[in-house]
């Protein structure tokens, strides 16, 4: 198949997936071509049947906001044409569900049909998709899209009552890659804590859902009791205010900022410890990640994320907002002997449920469907 990829090229959830799903595709033998503003950060373009268009929005001064929508629909209608396109996948509704019904309906109005499968990642629906502003246009959008996924059950439930959607959404839950994560080396566990001391560590986007205030409250409260690092990875709009948090605490020396590392795989490998005290997550693929690399996670009980971690045995889940329920579940798994290393087994094992093939298959077997019905 010649399958074509839509997503933002940022950190989250939704272009992680979607790049990786990408580089799935091509490894089974797909054209796959991957279309955004900027190169994803996850994206080898040097791999074979793996190509990048990028969209190229017309800097002029009459816009005050530039109308990626349109510039993005006409590099969907060009790829298509040249690249002879059997579908179409676009993550994450806004914008790219509007711009895939409006490259759509330009090629049909030229002879060509093209299926368009779009998948809900999470704040897409929860957060900004539900504005008055963004609603009718996003429902629009997912009611005309060929298929619908979803993440999670979470997820798929809060689409049915936001939107009152009548179109089937199928959950095809986020994937990992297994063999990209394990436990690291102690030369670079030395480098960041030395003398054996535990590693908590976050990964976000550092945006107020993530509750990142919540982050340092659970690992000031965790150092006043024992000696522990905290990693945060990431950048975004919450950061300086935890920079200052941190510094008013006195913990600067006990924190490293990695920023927006490519190397995410080698900090969770030599972690003990994941912390998410979101406000929402549709899925958490994050925290997928570091189960991946046999890490415990301290989570909140909110979305998608008990579909994940299961509480008690791969890691525990609190109500959102209870720094002091997290912080007593940290200190439990770091100071209990033996039980760090018991629920990273766990955790590992939980992650092998979502290994790339049997999801990504997945998403091959629905694109094939959606091409066989469109033949008949």
């Amino acid at each position: 198949m010649r399958i074509g990829i839509v997503c933002h090229p940022t950190f989250g959830g939704s272009g992680v997936l979607a790049t990786e799903l990408a580089a799935y595709l091509a490894q089974q033998g797909h054209s796959v071509h991957v279309i955004s503003y900027a190169m994803p950060a996850r994206l080898d373009e040097l791999q074979p049947d793996l190509y990048f268009h990028e969209v190229q929005v017309q800097d002029y001064p009459l816009f005050q906001y530039q109308p990626y929508e349109l510039a993005l629909s006409s590099m969907m209608v060009q790829v298509v044409q040249r690249e002879k396109l059997d579908l179409l996948h676009v993550h994450y509704a806004i914008p790219h569900a509007y711009a895939a019904y409006m490259a759509r309906k330009i090629l049909e109005d030229q002879g060509v049909h093209i299926p368009v499968v779009t998948t809900l990642h999470g704040t897409d629906i929860t957060l900004v998709g539900k504005h008055p502003s963004y609603k009718p246009a996003v429902c629009f959008s997912i009611e005309h899209s060929s298929a619908v996924t979803a993440v999670s059950e979470s997820l798929r439930r809060d689409t049915e009552r936001i939107f009152s959607i009548r179109h089937r959404i199928l959950v095809i839950p986020n994937f990992v890659d297994l063999n990209r994560y394990g436990r690291g080396s102690s030369d670079d566990r030395s480098k960041i804590a030395p003398d054996g001391v535990p590693i908590m560590v976050h990964v976000s986007n550092f945006r107020k859902v993530k509750r990142i205030p919540d982050v340092v409250d659970v690992f000031a409260r965790v150092r006043s009791q024992i000696p522990v690092r905290l990693i945060m990875v990431g950048d975004g709009p919450e950061r300086p205010r935890a920079e200052e948090d941190i510094e008013a605490r006195g913990l600067h020396d006990d924190v490293r900022w990695m920023g927006k590392s490519t190397d995410v795989e080698r900090i969770l490998a030599m972690s003990d410890v994941f912390l998410l005290p979101s406000e929402s997550e549709s899925f958490g693929l994050a925290a997928l990640e570091a189960m991946a690399s046999y890490v415990p996670v301290v989570a909140t009980n909110s979305g998608g994320i008990p579909e994940v971690i299961d509480h008690g045995h791969s890691g525990f889940l609190e109500a959102v907002g209870d720094t002091e329920a997290m912080a007593r579940d940290v200190l439990e798994i770091l100071t209990t002997p033996g039980l760090r290393d018991a629920m990273g087994q766990r955790a590992r094992a939980k992650a092998e449920q979502f290994a790339m093939a049997p999801v990504g298959n997945q998403y091959i077997e629905l694109y094939q469907k959606l091409l066989h019905e469109q033949a008949r």
